[in-house]
């Protein structure tokens, strides 16, 4: 089971939905109490889109990954697309495409 930390406090679960500063995993909302939020997974993930967020750290597998805002790093490979309109990204092998408007792509 993977363990997904977001500004500290430590969850489980496989999607995770940031809207409106709403943090949702699973469909059950988590929010937290600042702004700025960073999320790390240990383990796989599922999926994550997010309006806006600091940074996502996967240390596993992710199937598809988009932020509006938001640095993404995948340690291992992305099944899906990857996509930020405002962030750097860097990951393992994109089964889809990975694009961000402005920053950076390293994948392989």
């Amino acid at each position: 089971m993977n363990s997904i930390n977001i500004n500290g406090s430590v969850h489980t679960g496989q999607q995770i939905v940031i809207t409106n500063g709403r943090v949702f995993i699973d469909g059950q909302e988590v929010t937290p109490d600042g702004k700025h939020i960073t999320i790390t997974v240990n383990g796989n993930l599922g999926a994550l889109e997010a309006d806006t967020c600091h940074t996502v750290n996967v240390a596993g597998n992710c199937g598809t990954i988009q932020t509006t805002s938001g640095g993404v790093e995948v340690a291992g490979h992305v099944a899906g697309s990857v996509s930020s309109m405002s962030g750097n990204i860097s990951c393992g092998p994109v089964g889809g495409n990975a694009s961000t408007m402005s920053g950076s792509v390293r994948h392989g």
